[in-house]
């Protein structure tokens, strides 16, 4: 284990998902010195085009989607730090009770145990210390995310890596004063959010907290290089002082351990054989 470069890896469904739920801890680990790997399940083809045109409009061009998501992405990852970029390229499913979900190509509908079986190869590859994903809810039931964590899982314990499994999280009381700023500042926010969605995490189970504050800022770039995902518009749009506020701290559950670190913690590399000096102070 000694010998093992640190590495962090997450797993997310879409383009522009690393910077939302994770820019921050990838560009702050990136500073440390700690191999960001950031695998993508979809390829995203169901987001916003150029012209702000969702799927259902008959002008919408979905490969056109696919190869401009696909071009933010590698500059998101750019911004944040991240060394090594995979892209699995399974259709993008969209959102619960969309007639996508039902698409031989959508990524729900692919075989478990070949997503799995490429999942394990990577985690086999980077042998990381600590892997990120979403809950089971998916953090808001989006069938995409719910799919992300469901293989993820799947494949840690068909692998044994890594040390340590974490899935993102929203602290309930944290959620409802998000949603109180956001109405009181007259925002926009995406429907994810302002359709009740997300269901926050009781805040006792939330014990990994990380202070990302010293690169929000790039986290706030990062979203922003999504620039077609227009649904984000009002986040970017934020001024950098209610950005840090809201999004200088990222929290997490932890569902895995293999290193007996003691709970809470402010560390995701805390307790494996050469933790991150300074890392989440």
């Amino acid at each position: 284990m000694t010998n093992r470069p640190l590495t962090l890896l997450c797993v997310h469904a879409h383009p522009d998902d690393e910077a939302l739920f994770t820019g921050g801890i990838e560009a702050h680990y990136a500073d440390r010195g700690v191999r960001q790997v950031l695998v993508t399940c979809t390829n995203g083809a169901l987001g916003f085009d150029g012209h702000g045109r969702g799927s259902r409009d008959a002008a919408f061009d979905g490969e056109r989607v696919v190869a401009t998501r696909a071009a933010e992405l590698e500059a998101s990852a750019a911004i944040l730090g991240i060394d090594r970029l995979v892209q699995l390229g399974y259709a993008d499913s969209g959102m619960a009770g969309w007639p996508e979900n039902q698409h031989p190509q959508a990524f729900v509908n692919q075989p478990r145990a070949e997503v799995v079986a490429r999942l394990v190869e990577i985690l086999e590859e980077e042998r990381p210390q600590v892997v990120v994903t979403y809950d089971e809810n998916g953090f808001y039931g989006h069938p995409d995310h719910i799919a992300a964590h469901e293989v993820t899982v799947a494949a840690v314990e068909a692998c044994g890596i890594p040390d340590k499994l974490y899935t993102v999280a929203i602290p309930e009381t944290a959620l409802a004063g998000f949603v109180e700023l956001a109405e009181h500042g007259g925002m926009d926010l995406p429907d994810w959010i302002a359709d009740g969605l997300v269901v926050g995490t009781p805040d006792e189970l939330v014990q990994t907290t990380i202070d990302c504050t010293d690169v929000v800022e790039r986290k706030h770039r990062a979203l922003a290089a999504h620039a077609t995902q227009t649904d984000n518009a009002d986040l970017v749009a934020m001024d950098s002082e209610l950005f840090d506020a809201i999004f200088g701290t990222e929290m997490f559950v932890r569902m895995l351990d293999r290193t007996g670190s003691p709970l809470p913690e402010t560390d995701l590399f805390a307790g494996v054989a050469d933790p991150v000096t300074g890392a989440g102070s």
